[in-house]
């Protein structure tokens, strides 16, 4: 089995800023996944979110992001 390398492509301040940066990249076949951790719920203000992806799809991925910024 062929272990596949994730890097971070963005961080952000919500969970839902995340889930729709994420919908972005499934838009575009773009495999991600969110990270968090806010201690399950107990400590609300570490809400942050990092936005994951193969390593081999950041380049597109952080160009895909940007388009939306631009906006």
């Amino acid at each position: 089995m062929k272990v596949t390398e994730l890097v971070v492509v963005s961080t952000f301040r919500s969970v839902t800023d995340a889930q729709i940066a994420k919908g972005i990249l499934d838009e575009i076949e773009i495999e991600s996944t969110i990270r968090l951790d806010n201690a399950g719920g107990m400590y609300p203000a570490l809400d942050s979110a990092d936005l994951l992806v193969r390593a081999d799809d950041a380049e597109r991925a952080r160009k895909a992001l940007g388009r939306r910024n631009r906006r």
